[in-house]
């Protein structure tokens, strides 16, 4: 009998003990969200901080994913659109000059790259009366800059160039800029790589779908000389590539990178042996007049070029800001070949391994995606704020700007990584 009480006695003083303890555990308080926040499923979203670029405007601030701005830029100029922060801390990003000859939408001429405390590290301007630096710049494994410039083609040699305009035209090209000397090391121009079927007696005529690496100017006359408004940049490293996306061809294309500047003006050299001709163009056959592959894009923006060492490793992702039939917007990811064959005559459209969309994905200019380190997809939607959604196209973050501002891109920084160190906010 004793020994059933005790018995009794030692489980009592057990059970206090374990509820004491439970007790004394610390319990973690409650996210207090800010009133940007929509939707937050904390178990399935990714723990990143999120850098909000607002589009045209002097501000961007790192957000933290209950919604606050957890660290603020105000720039004394307005944003050309691209920002982005580098593994050392420091900012890049591409800014509007006070007085352009022309300013077409996502204009800048102005590249900076500020250091952590604030001040100018770096500037170096490309505007002037026939060419002007707009929407995007990305940092290269050496150091370098690439920029994104339209330039100047009078009238008088588009159209002894064979292409069908009266005023002067505003195509494509692109510069390699080495910061410390500020010299432009290397360039590329569209205005190289015509093709046209409409004058016979003119240069550069052929037959435009027998000639996919080549560009058709006369594809798109836009009254104000805008013909092709490409809008974002990215590299790839590993097969030194420059992906361009060209919203008013609805298409990406393709660049070897390897070539010398006098190289990528002819169709000879580089790893590809193409010189500055197009490698690869995918997401609207139409553009070269194909009757092969089916149109995928609709405007488009941020050809995001997925590195081997992120999970979805040698695809790209896009977004397609308008349905073919509809407004809604899509992102897409894709599979690109692992060789890029150009034959006339084919299917040149890549595989489409996943997307999403949403009757609220919605908006015809500007936004963005990126894949995050748990497998989501972070999406910019230029004038709602930021989504993220899982794989299985789950919508687990939303953060609404609240009409404050519209948006140009958001990208990605998780607390462990380089760039929040340099910071100081890990």
């Amino acid at each position: 009998m004793k020994t059933s009480k005790f018995l009794v006695l030692i489980l009592v003083l057990i059970f206090i003990s374990c509820e004491s303890e439970d007790l004394n555990e610390e319990i973690p308080e409650p996210v207090v969200l800010s009133p940007n926040i929509d939707i937050y499923e904390p178990d399935l979203l990714d723990k990143s901080y999120v850098l909000a670029i607002e589009n045209g405007g002097t501000d961007a601030y790192l957000l933290d994913r209950a919604g606050y701005k957890i660290k603020s830029w105000n720039f004394a100029k307005k944003l050309g659109n691209d920002l982005e922060i580098m593994p050392d801390g420091k900012l890049l990003g591409i800014f509007k000059s006070d007085n352009p000859v022309f300013s077409f939408g996502g204009f800048g001429g102005i590249v900076k790259i500020f250091n952590t405390d604030g001040s100018e590290h770096w500037s170096f301007e490309y505007a002037g009366e026939n060419y002007i630096a707009h929407h995007d710049v990305e940092m290269l494994p050496n150091g370098h800059l690439l920029i994104m410039v339209w330039e100047r083609i009078t009238a008088q040699n588009a159209i002894e160039a064979g292409i069908d305009v009266e005023n002067d035209i505003f195509p494509e090209a692109l510069i390699e800029v080495d910061p410390n000397s500020d010299k432009i090391v290397w360039e590329w121009h569209s205005f190289d790589h015509v093709v046209q079927d409409k004058f016979q007696d003119r240069i550069n005529f052929g037959e435009v779908n027998q000639n996919p690496q080549l560009i058709d100017f006369n594809y798109n006359p836009m009254e104000n000389g805008d013909i092709m408004h490409a809008n974002g940049i990215d590299f790839d490293p590993v097969n030194n590539l420059i992906y361009i996306s060209v919203n008013f061809y609805h298409e990406v294309w393709v660049l070897d990178h390897s070539t010398t500047t006098e190289e990528a003006k002819t169709n000879r050299g580089g790893n590809y042996n193409k010189g500055g001709d197009l490698v690869y163009r995918f997401g609207n056959p139409t553009a070269y007049k194909s009757n092969f592959g089916t149109r995928l894009f609709n405007n488009n923006h941020f050809p995001n070029f997925l590195e081997k060492n992120e999970i979805g490793a040698g695809n790209l992702l896009i977004f397609v800001n308008k349905g073919l039939d509809d407004e809604l917007s899509t992102v897409y990811e894709l599979d690109l070949p692992e060789n890029f064959d150009m034959k006339p005559d084919t299917d040149l459209e890549p595989k489409i391994v996943w997307q999403f969309g949403d009757p609220d994905l919605s908006f015809g200019r500007i936004s963005g995606a990126v894949r995050l380190k748990n497998g989501n997809t972070l999406i910019c939607e230029g004038d709602f704020g930021y989504w993220e959604v899982t794989s299985k196209g789950e919508v687990v973050w939303k953060y609404n700007g609240l009409g404050e501002a519209s948006f140009w891109r958001g990208y990605a920084y998780g607390a462990e990584s380089e760039e929040i160190k340099a910071l100081g906010l890990d």
